[in-house]
């Protein structure tokens, strides 16, 4: 392999030039990183370390048809089905017929996925019809693949700049030529040279209150991209995990899908099940049903809390099977093999982001996109349980995949525009309240949550505009991150507004039905044509 050492496409020649350039060091950066090596350089900045991210934090696996009572068609149906009508075939044909063979790029890179007798183990999720979740150390298997990519990473030729965090995508004749960033250590700014530019961000967590996510995990990538001209997609559609743990002063912790899927029983403070009296699937049922369901119950029965019940089961299951969740609870005063686990739903993953092609393009020559950040029409409006890890490899291996086409293929179109819009001009509201990370959590998970309405979501999208047009310029990595939590904010929630139905994991009090008219995406491009 002979890397490449001048940019393609007439860009300015940098003295901090690569062929690739990788923002972020989740699943997707540091896999894509490992197979782009093979065909030029590659830097990844990344704004923390190289191992904060949100994959660490996966509990649940990768879901992947390789049992014996499975096939790629089934987990085809079964992620159709999650996402309510708005995925994409074609990306999901692709998802399950490409699992396998990334799969074993995991297994080859070291991922130790459980085994049993020589065969990897495979346990069931929610809304998936048969068991078909890898899992590495019980409950702990994003833990293991971002220690184990990481590794490996830093074992190649891979650049990796740590508290460095991309502030601008640098364009040159409409195609990217670099990215801007700021060294949160020192404050200065670097310009980086690239004939490819692959955001691997991650989503937008930290917009509300509760949260599984990464204290990292704050839109960046969405925010750089939009900014740039690029499209963003489906951001009204926002995945809140039903079972987070809620004990006094103790932070958001995922109970993983799969303690639901071994068997825990869902009960409200009184101690009753409750989820058959909401859906036949009961605890099984698709996430946002379930999230919805612990709601009302909650508003029901006046508390803050159900309980997660898993005493029924042999505590060598619940030991072995997941140590991390366990061990976390126990150093928190709770035996899970012996009393109930308080939990209520937190945000957890958005299925929108920015909007690609199969190959992860942009409508940006130069400018992919992977993992969460990425819109891949996989997801549509409701994630299927451990669908996220594995396209974060799948369409990562088709980003690369992609670059080599994009080369030999110069004219080759990216992904083309679909009657984009714009952010609609809104007055801004009188700021009744200072522009801060507590108060705009507070403010999206209030109005821009769980359960919506077009009364909340028009409060909002009003606050959201006064405090983006009183925000002073970012220069720090704290009020660089606000600035991009504001700018998703108001895009998901302008999205939410224009969205009059409910579907999947949108849910409207106003427009509780899911509208046929409404089988449609939503896409909004800095100064686009409405």
């Amino acid at each position: 392999m002979v890397p490449r050492t001048a940019p393609a496409h007439g860009t300015t020649m940098m003295s901090n030039y690569c062929d690739y350039i990788i923002i972020g060091s989740g699943i997707a950066g540091l896999y894509i990183a490992l197979l782009a090596i093979e065909h030029g350089s590659v830097l990844i900045l990344t704004k923390g370390s190289i191992d904060d991210c949100n994959t660490r934090y996966a509990q649940g696996g990768i879901a992947v048809a390789m049992g014996k009572d499975d096939s790629p068609e089934l987990h085809f149906e079964d992620t159709l089905a999650a996402g309510d009508g708005l995925s994409d075939p074609e990306a999901v044909r692709i998802l399950t017929e490409e699992a396998a063979d990334c799969t074993a790029d995991l297994i080859r890179f070291g991922v130790p996925f459980d085994t049993l007798d020589g065969e990897i183990t495979l346990t069931r999720e929610a809304a998936h019809t048969v068991s078909r979740i890898l899992h590495a150390g019980g409950d702990a298997t994003g833990q293991h693949i971002e220690v184990t990519l990481s590794q490996r990473v830093r074992s190649t030729p891979v650049k990796v700049l740590e508290n460095c965090l991309a502030t601008e995508v640098l364009l040159k004749d409409g195609r990217v030529s670099g990215i801007r960033s700021l060294d949160s250590r020192t404050g200065t700014v670097e310009e980086y040279g690239c004939r490819y530019l692959i955001l691997a961000t991650g989503g937008a967590g930290r917009l509300f209150k509760y949260t599984t996510n990464s204290d990292v995990v704050s839109g960046d990538g969405i925010a750089l991209a939009f900014e740039a001209g690029a499209e963003v997609k489906d951001l009204e559609f926002f995945q809140f995990h039903p079972t987070v743990l809620r004990l006094p002063g103790v932070a958001p912790f995922l109970i993983s899908e799969a303690v639901r899927g071994e068997g825990g029983i869902l009960k409200n403070v009184e101690g009753r099940r409750f989820m058959p009296a909401y859906v036949a699937q009961a605890e099984l049922a698709p996430r946002d049903v379930v999230a919805r369901s612990i709601v009302h119950e909650m508003h029901k029965t006046g508390s803050d809390r159900v309980f997660l019940d898993v005493t029924h089961l042999p505590s060598r299951l619940i030991t072995t099977r997941f140590p991390q969740i366990y061990r976390f609870c126990l150093e928190h005063g709770l035996d899970i093999t012996r009393a109930l686990i308080p939990v209520a739903p937190a945000a957890h993953y958005i299925m929108g982001g920015v909007k690609v092609n199969s190959w992860g393009e942009t409508n940006i020559a130069g400018l992919f996109a992977a993992g969460e950040i990425a819109c891949t029409g996989v997801h549509g409006a409701n994630r299927l349980a451990s669908n996220s890890l594995l396209e974060s490899v799948v369409f990562g291996k088709r980003v690369v995949q992609g670059t080599e086409m994009n080369a030999s293929s110069e004219g080759r179109a990216v992904v083309a525009t679909n009657d984009p819009c714009s952010l609609p001009g809104r007055a801004p509201s009188p700021a009744a309240l200072a522009l801060n990370l507590p108060n705009l959590q507070s403010l999206m998970w209030a109005k821009v949550g769980i359960i919506r309405s077009g009364k909340d979501l028009a409060e909002a999208a009003a606050v959201l505009a006064g405090w983006e047009s009183l925000a002073s310029q970012p220069s720090d990595r704290t009020s660089y991150e606000l600035h991009n939590l504001v700018l998703c904010g108001r895009l998901m929630t302008e999205a939410a507004l224009m969205r009059e139905e409910s579907r999947g994991a949108h849910f409207r009090t106003d427009f509780p039905e899911t509208l046929p008219a409404w089988q449609r995406h939503i896409v909004f491009r800095k100064n686009a044509a409405d």
